[in-house]
């Protein structure tokens, strides 16, 4: 009797994370389907048909007319360049100072730590005013240069903390052994630990690229040019005075949907190791 019940409650537990599981799924994939939903539909049935699953007509004329008639490759190409910049400046960064945080102690180390976190409290709305000063006395103020020194700057401290705990779950016995084979420190790391923080760096490369790849508050804020603004910022342009133009601005997005997907099918596997590793001190 005892056993029955207990596989009764397993059953209902299951059936209770599958249902939950499910759940979460549709409610983050259905605004994707909306939004494809809509760059598929024509114009004329955009809002003569109502709410239905699928429109009764679908057209590709909404993205040919975006990569076609307007500058969103350029500002698709715009962005490629500032979030894979970012991504790889970040990453290089962030796994030379997670290391000397991991495995130094020197004087200072938890004052530098309580900064590096500070710098993550502070609105983005506050920091804009000086932020915007600085880059035009130096000349960066619509710039795709400008922005990856800020988007390097603001994402660096996370993406620290984050290498750090993925070095602290390295055994250092490692590289000690490495050292007393005759390998210097850098040797030790290049050959020993770097091969072993892969899926860190695959996990923080993921963060950095998205966090670069979706932000819109400081391009729109020192990207004024045509020619330097990311896709972020040229989604607004689809916004008219009196209208919106809602399906050529939901092509623009299920494009702009393209490369952040295939850039994490690749790191999918490091994602989910770096993120669980970093989690947890082995």
């Amino acid at each position: 009797m005892i056993a029955g019940r207990s596989t009764s409650s397993r059953f209902v537990s299951g059936i209770g994370l599958y249902a939950a599981i499910a759940a979460y799924v549709i409610f983050a994939l259905f605004p994707i389907y909306w939004t494809l939903k809509i760059s598929v539909t024509p114009e004329r049935l955009l809002y003569s048909e109502g709410i239905t699953f699928w429109p009764s007509q679908t057209t590709f004329q909404n993205f040919v007319t975006v990569l076609e008639a307007t500058d969103f490759p350029r500002y698709f190409l715009n962005s490629v360049i500032v979030s894979v910049s970012t991504a790889a400046l970040v990453t290089v960064i962030a796994t030379l100072a997670g290391y000397a945080m991991s495995r130094f102690t020197f004087r200072g180390k938890a004052a530098l730590a309580l900064m590096l976190l500070l710098t993550q409290t502070f609105p983005l709305v506050m920091v804009i005013p000086p932020i915007y000063r600085v880059m035009g006395q130096i000349g960066l103020i619509n710039s795709l240069t400008g922005l990856i020194i800020i988007y390097t700057a603001f994402n660096t401290a996370f993406a620290t903390f984050l290498m750090q705990s993925f070095f602290d779950g390295i055994p250092k016995d490692l590289e000690e052994a490495a050292m007393i084979d005759g390998c210097t420190r850098a040797q030790a790391m290049r050959k020993v630990i770097v091969p072993l923080t892969l899926p860190g760096m695959g996990a923080t490369l993921g963060f950095v690229f998205t966090a670069a790849w979706s932000e819109l508050l400081f391009a729109l804020m020192l990207i004024s040019s045509d020619d330097q603004k990311t896709f972020a910022v040229g989604l607004l342009t689809f916004i008219g005075k009196f209208a919106v133009d809602w399906g050529q601005m939901m092509a623009a997005s299920i494009l702009a949907l393209i490369p952040v997907c295939v850039f994490f099918g690749f790191l999918q596997r490091y994602l989910v190791t770096g993120l669980t590793a970093g989690a947890v001190k082995g």
